[in-house]
């Protein structure tokens, strides 16, 4: 997504969608953004985050904490909550560049989205389309193709199925069966 803003400026090549604008926060300008990850740690970590209404435009956050389950924010130059109000549904990046820096043997959900999955017989389970969470755990949402027909297959991300992550080789091994 490297395109230029209205202001000319470059906008990253680099950018991630982490949330959206759900609405205002108070009366002077704050913003109430919904993460797409419980944690939110891109958008608690990024000093500048770039809003796609109404066009691309980065923005220097001045202070953002966790609030209820969303992200509050006061963004420098806005005061006003009827301009907060206008950036209701605006989607908001950060560089991938400002993303904090993870332990060994974590990833962020992106990084694995194209991975193919293979067991340890050497089965290709399918092709990592999607994550989600079911609260203490993520899952990849595997996908294949059987009988002509598109299926998924749902394998907890923990270490007891999945025996190696290699981002290099773009492949996921797991301790999981064609038949599960």
């Amino acid at each position: 997504m490297s395109s230029k803003t209205a202001s000319g400026v470059q906008a990253p090549a680099d950018l991630v969608q982490v949330g959206f604008v759900f609405g205002a926060y108070g009366i002077t300008g704050g913003v109430r953004v919904r993460p797409f990850n419980s944690e939110a740690d891109a958008l608690l970590h990024a000093t500048t985050w770039w809003l796609d209404k109404p066009s691309l435009r980065d923005v220097e956050v001045k202070r953002a904490k966790l609030h209820g389950g969303d992200v509050v924010t006061t963004i420098v130059g806005m005061t006003d909550r009827n301009e907060a109000e206008a950036l209701k549904g605006a989607a908001v990046f950060v560089s991938r560049a400002d993303f904090p820096q993870l332990q060994e043997d974590e990833y962020y959900w992106g990084d694995l989205l194209g991975l193919a999955v293979q067991n340890q017989q050497g089965e290709s389970l399918g092709i990592v389309a999607d994550m989600m969470s079911n609260g203490p755990q993520s899952i990849l949402r595997v996908e294949y193709e059987a009988d002509g027909k598109a299926q998924e297959r749902l394998i907890p991300f923990v270490s007891q199925f999945v025996i190696r992550v290699d981002k290099d080789a773009k492949q996921i091994i797991v301790d999981w069966g064609l038949d599960y």
